[in-house]
């Protein structure tokens, strides 16, 4: 016989793991596709010879990004379509088919066309993109806040969106490197794309599954009355700005891409040229990550005995720490200078797990008091316009570290043995990325978010939200 799911207060079926697994799922299906967006400054550098021309279209797509996500987002929250199970379900699954090939439409391997030949296809190829993976990709970052009302709960899901983030970059973090380049490090670029169309259709697969066991327990009343005031995108905007929690979060996301995507490109030199193994940049990197799935365990409680932002606060302390010891440069002793980098990457790792861990959850609550301030809710307004500053992140500054990369000596062209000295500078600039990018956290969650345990208790209890005892089993 099978079995009756359990059921809560209001009929619907109890939260527990099934719900963290399917959440996760929806983030490893985001990055099955995101994810290779750190090999996009390699491939057009190094394999379709572009160097500050990447550089400058990089910023132009952007201009995209400003329209794209808060013109999805709008969508989503002025959506009043009474679907079969949940409209922002029903938008994931749209977004998750275009998925399947739209990251493939960003590695079209066409190394000999034109100049602006090269333009048009990334400019083309890069739109496609976001256009479907904003479409997936913001309604799922608003699901969050609809799957449960319960702090705990929510802190859970972050973890777990951590969880398939990390799996979502360790296939291709830890695989690619040794299909996508040959014994002599440079690029196959073929093989990119390829590579690309797989991972679209592993997306896709999860993506359903998420669909399938995600269970919705904070309803929304959609009212299709004619007199209702229509929905104001600058109010929205506005309203954002003055969400400070809001605002503190998408700071402290910028700073965490900033010094994730900026310094990618770099980092590939690193080991292309100083390390002279860039195979092993992802085995590196995945053992970076012990510190994330250490901790993602224990964050549940963790959160009920410290607080989000208290934690977050202190892992941008650590990342401040690791960014510092990464200037530590061993000169012509690769062996103890790699020794020196894999320690600070397991330190700012760890401080970079800490904060990721509960970021959602953040957002999550930033949501909520958006609501407590304004009376609206703008889940989709909210997290799309985050989610905009989040790209500008990912995209100016991998723009700007490139033009300082080449500044520095790096040379494109499927060059895949830069200078030693230009793999020094190249470390340097690792660093000083990364340091950066710790101290943009530490302003956004310690100085502007300003949800700590205290006032999250407040505002939770104005909403008529329910806290569970820290005793209770995650």
């Amino acid at each position: 016989m099978k079995k009756e799911p359990k059921l809560d207060a209001n009929g619907k079926r109890a939260f527990g793991m099934r719900d963290c697994l399917a959440y996760a799922a929806g983030d490893l299906g985001c990055n099955m596709s995101f994810a290779l967006k750190s090999t996009m400054s390699i491939f057009w550098t190094q394999f379709m010879g572009m160097d500050l021309w990447y550089a400058l279209l990089l910023i132009v797509v952007q201009v995209w990004d400003a329209i794209n996500d808060p013109m999805i987002g709008s969508i989503v929250d002025a959506d009043k379509h009474k679907y079969k199970r949940n409209k922002f379900l029903t938008y994931i699954w749209a977004g998750s088919i275009g998925l399947i090939v739209g990251g493939a439409c960003c590695f079209l391997p066409f190394p000999n066309a034109p100049v602006w030949a090269k333009g048009i296809i990334f400019i083309a190829g890069y739109v496609v993109w976001d256009a479907f993976y904003t479409v997936a990709n913001v309604p799922y970052g608003s699901l969050l806040a609809l799957i449960s009302n319960d702090v705990k709960d929510r802190a859970s899901l972050s973890a777990w969106r951590s969880v398939g983030s990390i799996f979502g970059n360790m296939l291709p973090m830890v695989i690619l490197p040794f299909i996508i380049y040959d014994k002599d490090n440079n690029l196959i670029g073929e093989r990119v794309f390829i590579a690309a169309l797989i991972m679209g259709a592993l997306g896709f697969i999860c993506f359903q599954f998420m669909i399938r066991n995600t269970e919705i327990r904070v309803e929304q009343e959609i009212t299709l009355s004619e007199e209702k005031p229509k929905f104001n995108v600058f109010k929205a905007f506005v309203n954002f700005m003055k969400n400070r929690a809001a605002v503190g979060a998408t700071i402290a996301a910028m700073g965490m891409f900033i010094g994730m995507q900026g310094a990618a490109t770099a980092v590939t030199v690193i080991f292309q040229s100083d390390f002279k193994n860039v195979q092993i940049s992802g085995i590196v990197q995945l053992f970076a990550m012990i510190p994330i799935v250490c901790f993602t365990p224990l964050a549940r409680k963790m959160v009920a005995r410290f607080g989000k932002k208290e934690l977050a606060t202190f892992g941008s302390i650590c990342s401040m720490v690791a960014g510092a010891a990464l200037f530590i440069v061993v000169p012509n002793n690769t062996g103890l200078d790699l020794v020196i980098y894999i320690i600070a990457q397991l330190i700012f790792s760890l401080g970079l797990g800490i904060y990721s861990t509960v970021s959602w959850a953040m957002m999550g609550d930033a949501i909520d008091y958006n609501e407590w301030k304004t009376g609206n809710r703008e889940e989709g307004t909210v997290y799309s316009l985050h989610s905009f500053f989040r790209k500008l992140a990912q995209g100016v500054g991998p723009a700007l570290v490139l033009v300082i990369m080449v500044a520095l000596g790096y040379v494109g062209a499927n060059e895949g043995n830069q200078l030693w000295a230009v793999a020094v500078r190249m470390r340097y600039l690792v660093a000083g990325t990364y340091l950066f990018s710790a101290v943009l956290q530490f302003i956004g969650l310690g100085l502007v978010y300003n949800i700590d345990k205290k006032t999250l208790a407040e505002m939770n209890a104005a909403l008529g939200r329910d806290e569970v005892s820290d005793d209770e089993p995650a």
